[in-house]
């Protein structure tokens, strides 16, 4: 009877690590949505800083560049200081930056602010992941997985209409500030809900040596033997365009296109960004009990990426708005083969370099939005000097830069993959 009562009741336990699961996916959600509010900013930053499209490219790739870069250096804080301490002191630095926007009197300080941002929000997701890997057992990975991609697709719903909404009543600072509020509500929920339990599955054996810690010099050498397998520059060529493709079209373009070029109101852009959105959420789900799994897997990936491609040179080609709010609305649904590049990396690499590899597809997908938003603005900045619209330029550009990572991935070495799909 002792011996039953010193042990923690399974359900219990197991409510409480959800709940801190909840409290940690508030910061993910955030992450979602200052990544994609540039697409309802981005008309009225433009007409109060008076941006051109490359001021423009470069203010929204900020956030993912810093976001990008600092992906290791979270990873090796969660292993040396745990999931709650790294997000309690990443995370005001997102808090500073969205409040340094709110007040920017300036491009300099909106910049800035985007990557304090950046910077704040690098651990949201990994920390999820990390948390649920620690204290859920492993058939219950994909289902807790689901609710956090579920939670964190909330911040982005916010970024469509409701943001749009806001921007009509108010202005884009009262955006911000919403957005800060926001992040600060999620940090003081983190702070008095999340408490890391101290017992976790891989603590059950209680013989068994605790992990090694690393330093991060010791992460990023890690990560060189990946570089020397033939396959590794394919996929990241494929990551670093997949998803920088919906991206920096729901997160940048969507709302300046549907606006300036058929003259829909912040509003309207906001409900087709929010279809899109809803769209975009349903899409992994799909994807994944559809993952066929080996070869065909990365026949799937290849011909969505192609498709996606020919949907941005529509888009760029043909200048129709029936074309313009349906194919984002399309691409949204067809966005999720990205999810199976997550799968693809699992079974391309040993069992012992996964998780550097699943690093390295993170830092590569985002590092890819950034250098994506930033080429589009370029495109878009000498199409307007050239007296191109600018439009065609940015599509042509999207188009040109996922047909061009596909190909890549198509021509260079894949990594041998079983046939059976991965459960």
């Amino acid at each position: 009877m002792n011996k039953h009562a010193a042990s923690p009741s399974p359900t219990r336990w197991s409510t409480s690590a959800a709940g801190m699961l909840v409290a940690l996916a508030t910061a993910f959600a955030l992450s979602q949505a200052f990544r994609t509010v540039g697409a309802m900013m981005a008309t009225p930053l433009t007409q109060h800083f008076g941006l051109t499209p490359q001021a423009l490219g470069t203010w929204a790739g900020t956030f993912h560049f810093t976001f990008g870069i600092m992906q290791l250096a979270m990873g090796v804080s969660i292993d040396h200081f745990g999931v709650r301490r790294t997000v309690l002191t990443a995370f005001p630095l997102a808090i500073a930056g969205a409040a340094l926007c709110t007040v920017a009197p300036g491009f300099g300080a909106l910049l800035l602010g985007q990557a304090l941002i950046g910077v704040g929000c690098a651990p949201a997701f990994l920390a999820c992941t990390v948390f649920i890997a620690r204290h859920f057992e492993a058939s219950r990975f994909t289902a807790m997985s689901g609710l956090v991609m579920s939670l964190a697709g909330l911040g982005i719903v916010f970024t469509g209409t409701p943001l749009a909404l806001l921007i009509e009543a108010a202005s884009w600072r009262a955006g911000y500030a919403v957005l800060t509020a926001f992040a600060v509500l999620s940090w003081i929920v983190i702070f008095w809900r999340v408490h890391e339990p101290a017992r976790t599955p891989a603590a059950l054996a209680p013989d068994a040596p605790a992990p090694e810690r690393q330093s991060l010099r010791q992460a990023v050498r890690d990560l060189l033997p990946l570089f020397a397998m033939p396959h590794t520059l394919g996929l990241l060529c494929f990551a670093c365009v997949s998803y920088a493709a919906f991206i920096t079209l729901r997160g940048l373009w969507l709302g300046p296109v549907l606006h300036y070029r058929h003259g829909l109101s912040l509003v309207a852009s906001g409900n087709v960004a929010l279809v899109m959105t809803v769209a975009g959420m349903a899409s992994p789900m799909l994807f994944g009990r559809l993952d066929p799994g080996g070869a065909r897997r990365t026949r799937w990936m290849m011909r969505c990426a192609f498709a996606g491609a020919a949907m941005f040179a529509a888009m760029a080609l043909t200048q129709s708005r029936a074309i313009d709010i349906g194919l984002p609305i399309v691409y949204g649904l067809l966005s999720g083969y990205s999810v199976l590049l997550y799968a693809y990396t699992k079974n391309a690499y040993p069992a012992a370099v996964t998780g550097r590899a699943m690093a390295l597809l993170n830092m590569a997908m985002f590092l890819g939005v950034s250098l994506m938003q930033w080429t589009t603005g370029v495109a878009a900045s000498w199409a307007v000097a050239h007296g191109t619209e600018p439009f065609r330029a940015v599509f042509l550009t999207v188009s040109g830069m996922l047909a061009a990572g596909t190909l890549a991935f198509l021509l260079l070495p894949r990594a041998k993959v079983p046939v059976r799909p991965t459960p």
